[in-house]
């Protein structure tokens, strides 16, 4: 048995990236006009790039996929199996499909290869086999042959998955500067990104703080629908001594009060206001004042310091980027 220390594992984990940087490069002096075929194929796809590949190849390909798709090209996985059991029906003549193995003769993928070539698509072969029967099969062929695995017995795939990685990777690049994708376009593709980004913030920086919807405790139902209906939020807040919120007056208020038949315009607000409301206090996360939100059906809340005086007020919108803060526009 070898030495298991801290440090000899460490100069095995050096060995094993070394070996895969090895790889790397042998892989980076193949590329040819191989690679520029793909390349020329994949931007002129008016269907989709399609990734196909079992085992560890297929891993790879899922995430070549959803690269690119991120990136301007449209793309989806398809496991040869479910290919050759029905799914082969997804395919369109103006589709591409690059195939990935590493020997090239992974029976499942090439079993498939005639058929995808009937239905009119183009196959791509990224593989490390020149010789191999994908190369053969394929209309072109990214040869990506790496010298060693970086597995010790030289059997789990290391160097040559991350080899094929790498290589998507250079094709995604290639093809947003082919497309001059921009990072407008890939907004787009990521809303998720830009909301997490936003909830990631304070509730501070989203909530409204200037013209607030306020009135003064004592202040008229009348007085406080004006502002109600003046401020557009869906909530007036009714403010106490030293600006301390004491309770708020909704929309929802307001029907129930018409409904029931008590509207009086010259009672004083405190009297049909909600007291003691529902609010966040400054320096909580938006995405927690989200859930909070959505759990208790609320689209609006009153944001205090900890003294209990108004900070400020915050929309559901404001929170989705629908408000004060909006989705870069396309």
């Amino acid at each position: 048995m070898g030495s298991s220390t801290p440090e000899s594992m460490l100069d095995v984990a050096r060995r094993a990236m070394d070996i895969e940087i090895e790889g790397l490069k042998a892989v980076r002096e193949q590329l040819d006009g191989g690679f520029s075929e793909a390349l020329d194929a994949m931007a002129a796809c008016t269907g989709r790039v399609v990734i196909t590949g079992v085992g560890k190849s297929g891993l790879v390909g899922r995430k070549i996929a959803a690269t690119l798709s991120s990136t301007g090209t449209p793309s989806f996985f398809l496991h040869p199996v479910e290919g050759a059991h029905g799914d082969m029906g997804m395919i369109r003549d103006e589709d591409v499909v690059l195939a990935i193995s590493n020997s090239g003769n992974t029976d499942e993928v090439n079993a498939i290869i005639p058929t995808l070539k009937s239905l009119g698509a183009t196959v791509i072969a990224l593989t490390g086999g020149a010789d191999s029967l994908m190369a053969e099969l394929a209309d072109i062929t990214i040869l990506a042959h790496v010298p060693r695995e970086a597995c010790p017995i030289g059997l789990a795939p290391t160097s040559s998955t991350t080899a094929h990685l790498v290589v998507g990777d250079a094709l995604a690049v290639c093809l947003m500067e082919r497309k001059k994708f921009t990072q407008k376009d890939f907004k787009r593709f990521h809303p998720g990104g830009s909301l997490g980004q936003r909830l990631s913030l304070c509730v501070e920086e989203l909530m409204h703080e200037e013209d607030l919807p306020v009135v003064r405790s004592g202040a008229t139902l009348a007085g406080a629908l004006s502002r109600l209906h003046e401020g557009g939020l869906g909530l007036v807040a009714v403010l106490g001594d030293s600006d301390r919120l004491l309770g708020v007056l909704t929309d929802g208020d307001v029907r129930r009060i018409v409904v029931s038949g008590v509207y009086d315009a010259d009672a004083p607000v405190d009297d049909v206001m909600t007291s003691s409301p529902r609010s966040v206090t400054v320096g909580e996360s938006s995405a927690h004042v989200l859930d909070l939100m959505e759990a208790s059906q609320i689209t609006v809340l009153p944001v205090v310091r900890e003294d209990g005086i108004l900070a400020g007020l915050v929309h559901l919108h404001d929170l989705l980027g629908k408000g004060k803060l909006k989705f870069s526009q396309v």
